[in-house]
């Protein structure tokens, strides 16, 4: 089936769809060893052999969609210069190539998605989707309600000030507090840089939530497939075929067949809320 040449490149988990256009006007893509520079040129990946800079694209017919518990100490990248441990490398059982949606640093764990849908990913990725993140944070010391309320209003960073958040104090300890925060931005180490920012020091840093996906009882280092109605809740209408491949990693769990979606589904915004101490 023809489509077009930018939303196949995405698709592949090359680049985005706009970065993938800028690869087309700039001659980096052929089609069957033709250059093709005009935006809306249409291809069949099935038949087609599509190059960028000379080298295939490779186009897999499962799609993939999986959610890891990372732990900490890996990179959230494909590779690494320093030679580190890759979440990748948690994946070997996983027959197909698949990427990161987003990241999460090297010292932060829980909750990450990975999959070899680009359109999937970048939809989940793009700012316009403002999709809710959970973080479950330990703190070294005591919180206080100040502190709450300044993250949940919105702190000054060195890139700007973030938006309305959801805070509250999840556990109080002798020595360390626990509270959640829930945003729907995307900046580098933004948690972190918040917390630093109201002068509370990270002692551990996890996401527990994703949109609609929680991490659950998935142990650190365990991955699992996620369903038909989890991704279609999460974000949309994915036009591809599905796979469900028994997860070896996590046999505990049950599983939805997968099969098209039909409904997009839009994450409410967070709201700006500060809760406090338990009584």
């Amino acid at each position: 089936m023809l489509e077009r040449l930018q939303k196949i490149i995405s698709a592949a988990g090359v680049t985005s769809r706009r970065a993938s256009e800028a690869l087309i006007v700039n001659g980096q893509v052929a089609v069957n060893g033709v250059v093709v520079t005009e935006l809306g040129s249409k291809a069949d990946p099935s038949k087609d052999i599509i190059t960028i800079d000379g080298k295939a694209l490779k186009i897999s017919r499962v799609r993939l969609y999986i959610l890891l518990n990372k732990p900490t100490g890996y990179i959230t990248a494909l590779k690494d210069s320093q030679n580190r441990p890759l979440v990748t490398d948690l994946l070997k059982e996983v027959p197909e190539r698949v990427y990161p949606v987003g990241r999460l640093d090297y010292n932060t764990e829980g909750l990450l998605l990975l999959t070899n849908d680009g359109e999937w990913a970048n939809r989940l990725m793009h700012p316009s989707h403002e999709i809710e993140k959970e973080y479950h944070v330990r703190v070294r010391g005591k919180v206080i309600d100040q502190q709450l309320k300044r993250m949940a209003e919105g702190v000054e960073l060195e890139d700007g000030m973030t938006a309305p958040a959801v805070v509250n104090l999840v556990k109080s300890g002798e020595q360390n507090d626990w509270i959640s925060v829930t945003i729907h931005e995307g900046r580098n180490r933004q948690v972190r840089r918040m917390c630093e920012a109201v002068s509370l020091s990270v002692v551990r840093l996890k996401r527990i939530r994703y949109g609609s996906l929680e991490l659950g009882t998935l142990r650190a280092g365990k991955f699992r497939f996620l369903s038909e109605a989890e991704v279609r809740q999460l974000a949309g209408q994915p036009t591809t075929v599905f796979s469900n491949k028994s997860d070896k990693s996590d046999r505990s769990e049950k599983r939805e067949k997968p099969a098209r979606f039909i409904k997009t589904e839009r994450p409410q915004k967070s709201g700006g809320t500060v809760r406090g101490r338990r009584q």
